[in-house]
């Protein structure tokens, strides 16, 4: 009887036999050698691992190059180079700098799902230079380090040069006879990086398109005298720096002028693009004087992925009427129907509001224009609600007070045709809360659409040996249609797969712990329960009442050491934004409460506590397939959806969490008896805000907390800086935002129902199970085709384009 392969041999195969898939192996071989010594400049003997990656990502791309162009033209009509180790090629690459939280990496999903769906769909973006910082931990404090994924190059994107575009900036603007000129601006001109996004096996490449900030070779020159010369090369950084730093902040407004240039600059840019594709098309009725605009919104879409995108709006309508000399109402009518919004956040501080004195400075035209869009729709409400000056206030684009500011989420929802939330529960929030106005104005534009993972990513190419475990039960036609999972519903009793997915998961624990025990120097429990809470660190996310329930159990195992506890490896991760400095607190009580936890010799393996340094992706993909519980204890009513909640699901975890974001849906589809609910519902918590909240009621009368918040603030966990959580406390005890300790009693209370149901593997393994086969909603694919049919009015398609080599029919 042949031996069953590891999960690792599985991957491997997988990976040997999609290089072999480019073509035959010696043409493998030939493209792979020949990238070595004439694309590298290198032989096998001073050739390195990262030449070996860029060698093989090369011949990569090579395949995806003639699909990719077929794809665009169908839009507009045993060799010892193959035995490296792939997955040591794969440590080489770099995390893509494309974004700071679950939006970036969400769009990241859409993208695989609108290739592999067959929709002539692009993804637009900035080049930053530097992405989101990286995290060292210093003596338990975060430290940040830049980011420079690009320091190597990049072997998947392609320059292109020739359709860089002129983004104007500052200026004045001009009314005359002829209309109206926005002068003497500042150029900056937009480099656009082209990188493929492959379909699953369909021979579909579509294009994400990211822009790099470039300086004209006249940029500043005229401003400075004979002999002014070398200040004014050095002087083309102002331009450049467009793109070159993301903004790490998450579900928070940073009010920079940088961030508004690179808000427009690519919304500018974008926006040229889409209309030169729309003019060179058929479509575009090309007339020798004029472009006929009518059929503008039948064929182009542009989603508002949050507010950050906003200017869409107004730069559209600035090119419609004063660039293409389109009637006002025309161009609003074209505008609305052209785009659509998708809000991601209730939390106000996220929501963005710039100065107009800011705009007036920076984007002169856009601001007459964002002020005229409102007047019009001001007394659109006055003429339904006459008298109604509250309604008048609380719904103006433009908030008035001491400094004036620009409401941009204000602005979208007016200037698009389709609203929508990314959760059914957040949507309701966003309709009955947050644009409670705008819903009864135009109910008809409000929509949900339930966020989703791509499971190619996140399932297959993450977790191999799960994936492969499930093929071989119901085949794989899942990774392209995820509710075939529900086939594995009738198999929840089948001995051999309750076997084979527990084996799955303890193989990922292993390697996971190897990697842990390498890196932070602990030694790991494998057999321990894997409890991991990884997304940014936010007060709203609720990392603090993770760390009091560390604490109870501390004290528990102090208490009785000889009591029986479930072995538990407590990890959190996670990013905090640079000026955050609760967040950055949290991350030092993580660290010191595992500094103390982790050196007790009377807790020995019972507990460990491990905050993960620098979570990113590419960690994301290790650690969620070896995780046995997911945390996602949100407030309720505030993380909008969530995606790693999905992704824990989908790879055999179970959740333990509020009813907030998509955990309501997870918990509706698997069963709310299959996941570990806890905690105050929407209505609760709005009832607890009326009532008004008092954290000292439960510090009071809860013995194990106030024993616990006792300990953080005494310095208990803080030696040699008794002081340092003192601030934390105050916060938690009186100006709490998120509720910590009124839900504290139910979350311990819920951590023992883990305990107790992890002592039963069996019965563990089941719930895994059904949680997998009942997490078929939470594919993008879904999403997507949501998005298409319902917003874009596109049919997703499974027509296969012909590949590169064989003659077209």
């Amino acid at each position: 009887m042949a031996k069953p392969l590891t999960d690792s041999e599985k991957r491997k195969q997988i990976s040997v036999r999609g290089i072999a898939g480019l073509g035959d192996v010696a043409e493998v071989r030939k493209s792979f050698n020949r990238h070595l010594h004439f694309t590298l400049v290198k032989d096998r003997n001073v050739a390195t691992p990262r030449d070996y990656f860029f060698a093989l990502a090369h011949t990569v791309r090579d395949h995806l190059v003639g699909r990719w162009i077929r794809t665009q033209q169908h839009y507009y009509e045993r060799d010892p180079k193959l035995g490296l180790d792939l997955e040591e090629l794969e440590e080489i690459e770099e995390d893509a700098g494309l974004g700071n939280g679950g939006l970036g990496r969400l769009a990241a999903c859409f993208l695989d799902s609108m290739a592999t769906l067959g929709l002539a769909a692009y993804g637009y973006g900035i080049r930053y230079e530097f992405g989101i910082f990286n995290q060292k931990i210093v003596d338990g404090w975060q430290v940040e380090e830049a980011d420079d994924w690009l320091r190597y190059g990049n072997p998947w994107e392609k320059a292109r040069p020739e359709y860089m575009l002129p983004v104007h900036f500052y200026g004045r603007v001009e009314h005359c006879l002829e209309g109206v000129k926005w002068l003497d601006t500042q150029v900056v001109l937009a480099m656009p990086y082209d990188t493929p996004v492959p379909g699953y096996r369909n021979n579909t490449v579509n294009t994400m398109r990211l822009w790099s900030a470039k300086a004209p070779n006249d940029f500043k020159l005229h401003d400075f005298n004979v002999g002014g010369y070398i200040e004014a090369v050095l002087d083309r950084n102002l331009a450049e720096n467009i793109s070159r730093v993301l903004y790490p902040n998450d579900n928070f407004f940073e009010g920079k002028e940088l961030r508004l240039k690179q808000e427009y600059f690519v919304v500018a840019a974008t926006l040229q693009d889409i209309i030169r594709r729309f003019k060179s098309s058929k479509f575009g009725c090309r007339d020798p004087v004029r472009t006929c605009f009518e059929t503008f919104p039948d064929k182009v879409a542009i989603q508002l992925n949050d507010t950050h995108p906003a200017l869409a709006i107004p730069e559209l309508m600035r090119i419609l009427v004063d660039v293409e000399k389109v009637d006002w109402d025309k161009a609003w009518e074209i505008t609305k129907k052209t785009c659509a919004y998708t809000n991601h956040t209730v939390l106000p501080e996220a929501l963005e509001r710039w100065p107009v004195s800011m705009f007036e400075k920076l984007l002169p035209r856009h601001l007459e224009i964002i002020y005229a869009i409102n007047q019009r729709h001001l007394d659109h409400v006055a003429a339904l609600f006459p008298g109604d000056v509250d309604r008048l206030r609380r719904m103006s684009v433009i908030e008035e007070g001491d400094c004036k500011r620009i409401n941009m989420a204000h602005l979208c929802v007016i200037g698009s045709h389709a609203v929508n939330g990314v959760a059914r529960i957040h949507s309701e929030i966003v309709k009955q809360s947050v644009f409670k106005d705008f819903y009864e104005l135009e109910p008809e534009k409000f929509q949900n659409k339930t966020n989703g993972i791509t499971p190619r990513r996140w399932l297959l190419l993450c977790n191999p040996g799960l994936a492969g475990t499930i093929a071989e039960k119901i085949g794989e036609g899942f990774l392209t249609d995820l509710s075939q999972l529900k086939k594995l519903l009738p198999l929840v009793d089948d001995e051999a797969l309750i076997r084979d997915v527990a084996k799955v998961k303890q193989e990922n624990k292993l390697k996971f712990s190897a990697l842990l025990e390498k890196e932070y120097k602990v030694k790991i429990n494998p057999s321990s329960m894997f409890d991991v809470h990884v997304k940014r660190i936010h007060e709203y996310k609720r990392q603090l009442l993770n760390c009091l329930h560390i604490v109870t159990l501390y004290n528990r195992i102090k208490k009785d050491p000889a009591r029986a506890f479930v072995p538990r490896t407590v990890m959190i991760g996670g990013k905090a934004a640079p000026g955050y400095h609760m967040a950055k607190m949290i991350i030092k009580l993580v660290t010191s409460i595992g500094s103390v936890v982790n050196h007790d010799p009377v807790v020995g393996d019972k507990l460990k506590v491990i905050f993960l340094e620098n979570y990113r992706v590419s960690l994301a993909e290790k650690v969620i397939p070896a995780a046995d519980l997911s945390q996602q204890i949100s407030t309720a009513g505030t993380e909008a959806s969530g995606t790693g909640n999905m992704k824990f699901m989908l790879n055999g975890a179970l959740t333990i969490g509020t009813m907030d974001g998509a955990n309501v849906e997870m918990a509706e589809e698997a069963g709310a008896e299959n996941l570990f609910i806890f905690g105050m519902r929407v209505e609760d918590v709005e009832a607890l805000d009326r009532k008004g909240y008092n954290a000292r009621e439960y510090y009071d009368r809860l013995p194990e907390l106030k024993q616990a918040v006792d300990q953080i603030s005494s310095g208990f966990f803080s030696p040699k800086d008794p002081d340092c959580f003192r601030d934390m406390v105050n916060m938690l005890l009186n100006h709490d935002r998120f509720k910590v300790f009124a839900d504290y009693e139910a979350y311990v209370a819920c951590q023992a129902q883990v305990d107790q149901l992890y002592r039963n593997p069996r019965e563990w393994t089941k719930k895994v199970i059904r949680n997998i086969a009942c997490s078929g909603k939470f594919s993008s694919d879904r999403t997507i085709t949501e998005y298409a049919r319902d917003i874009w009015g596109v049919e997703p398609s499974d027509l296969q384009i012909p590949p590169p080599n064989l003659p077209r029919d």
